[in-house]
């Protein structure tokens, strides 16, 4: 391949994959392309002519506008383009995503891979999986582009709402203030702009559904996370009663279909809160307009027909920017396009394995011990556990110990007062008959009950200490599982993805104890993560 820009061999699985400088070089070179396209000048600079280069459309799931986008903009770059036919492939064996996906990248010495599923994080798993695999074939790592992941998100979808954005400001970054319509819980192209509004100096979101199609908390959360203003209404007519009404809307279709038949008697009325009607026009600012990611429910659109024709109708291009994003985001995963881009390259964050720290022990140190703990000649003593929790949590932490780490064994154990108030409790385990403890077990004791202490006994006295704090990422143990179904990782899709989670970034000196799913970006409890 003779084209390797920055870009080159890079996945885009979340909108966070691009940083934002990388976001606005996209939307530069796509409105570059579209004007050399209106102005008739050369196009060999945003394209490939390489037949080692093969796009691979793998849609899982049923797509029009997406599909065939990208399709056309894989053929415009001139790349190799096959449309996987996932209704005859080896995916009806029961063969894994990562074996297909193997078998295809053979065939090709630039492979980019465009993948719409039902399962979400799927991009992600392959990354990891193909990048490992590529490197012991010594080839170049694929690409993965995610056009649609369950309800998790469709990160070019939202490249092309921003870039559609951007070009009715006026290319102007310094505010938007945007409207959120629709079914905001199950929409992925909504719980996309969490992320991709950050091209936004300043950022209002009113988010307008009732409650059985509100954005799920933890987006919103997100959110306010990210800086942004957040209202949040229960219908159009009490937003546009409130007397702050944006600009700028982005309609989604409801998708009752997901939510089963428990809400069918509740429908025309969720549909009504969020459908515009004709009476509503002369409440909108002066100069709004309407987005929507299509289709369209054609028997009942939130954005109806009557607007089509109206100025209001800011859709219809949204849509054609779909192709000019992609071509764009293609040509760069492909090495194509990038020579020319100065801006902040993303790294991602190198997690850092110093949550096991050995401590120094004072000569003739001696484990504490509470009453009716049993002092250890020879084994290990693990202390503070659960630290400060209710006696209840840390009696049920004292049992995952035991059970995870399969301390089945002769002991002493029980919840006692702490040095540290007279209403503060921790655990205590006296292990007599454990003389060992490896590097893993270590880890896999600080990811279950971090802040204990461990103390390795010899001859009545503390020869070795450990202080285990929470780790930033969970991963490697058998005893953890996400819990979305829907998640490539769960274990009833058995397609040997191991579950690993990221600790949630917080303030600095304030530690998470919120993990989040590397596939799917579910948020979980520090103690659901484990299978007890």
């Amino acid at each position: 391949m003779k084209h390797q820009g920055p870009f080159a061999g890079r996945t885009v699985a979340v909108v966070n994959d691009l940083g934002p400088d990388e976001q606005l070089y996209l939307y530069r070179k796509t409105r570059e392309l579209k004007e050399a396209v209106r102005e008739g000048r050369d196009l060999s600079p945003f394209r490939i002519e390489e037949k080692d280069a093969q796009v691979y459309l793998i849609f899982l799931e049923d797509s029009t506008r997406t599909r065939e986008s990208f399709r056309n903009a894989a053929e415009f770059l001139g790349a190799r383009t096959n449309v996987f036919d996932a209704a005859t492939s080896s995916f009806n064996k029961n063969e894994s995503m990562t074996d297909t996906i193997k078998m295809l990248y053979g065939y090709a010495e630039a492979s980019t891979f465009v993948i719409r599923s039902k399962l979400e994080g799927v991009c992600r798993a392959l990354e990891t999986n193909l990048s490992r695999y590529a490197e012991s074939c010594g080839g170049r790592r694929p690409s993965f582009i995610n056009a649609g992941d369950g309800k998790h998100e469709h990160p070019t979808q939202e490249f092309l709402d921003e870039y559609s954005f951007l070009e009715h400001l006026d290319w102007r970054r310094d505010h938007i203030h945007l409207c959120l319509t629709g079914d905001l819980y199950h929409g992925r192209t909504v719980h996309s702009k969490v992320e991709g509004l950050r091209v936004f100096k300043e950022v209002e979101v009113d988010l307008v559904a009732p409650e059985l199609l509100g954005m799920p908390t933890h987006y919103v959360e997100r959110m306010k996370d990210n800086g942004y203003q957040v209202r949040e209404y229960e219908s159009l007519d009490e937003y546009l009663a409130s007397g702050r009404v944006a600009p700028l809307w982005y309609f989604t279709r409801l998708q009752l279909e997901r939510m089963g038949d428990a809400v069918l008697d509740k429908a025309p009325a969720l549909r009504h809160s969020v459908t515009f009607r004709q009476d509503m026009l002369g409440r909108l600012p002066e100069g709004a307009r309407f987005y929507h990611p299509l289709p369209r429910d054609r028997l009942s659109p939130t954005n109806p027909t009557f607007l089509d024709d109206l100025p209001l109708n800011g859709w219809d291009a949204q849509s054609a920017n779909g192709y000019w994003t992609r071509i764009a985001l293609l040509g760069m995963v492909t090495g194509r396009l990038g020579s020319d881009y100065d801006g902040a390259v993303y790294e991602r964050t190198n997690y850092v394995d110093d949550f096991v720290r050995e401590a120094p022990v004072a000569l003739g140190s001696k484990p504490e011990y509470k009453v009716g703990i049993k002092p250890v000649e020879e084994g290990i003593v693990i202390d503070h556990i659960a630290s400060g929790e209710a006696v209840g949590a840390i009696w049920n932490n004292i049992d995952a110990v035991r059970r995870i780490l399969g301390l089945n064994v002769r002991s002493s154990h029980g919840v006692f007062h702490s040095n540290k108030g007279p209403e503060v409790f921790k655990g205590i385990m006296s292990l007599p008959d454990v003389t060992s403890f490896d590097g893993r077990d270590l880890k896999k004791l600080a990811a279950i009950a971090p802040g204990c202490t461990l103390n390795l006994v010899k001859d009545h006295k503390v020869v070795r200490k450990y202080r285990l704090s929470m780790p930033p990422r969970i991963y490697g143990f058998g005893e953890i599982s996400c819990k979305n179904p829907a998640c490539i990782s769960h274990p009833s899709h058995q397609e040997g993805v191991g579950p690993e989670f990221l600790r949630k970034e917080e303030e600095p000196g304030n530690p998470s104890t919120t993990f989040i799913c590397r596939y799917c970006e579910r948020e979980h409890p520090f103690r659901e993560i484990w299978d007890i």
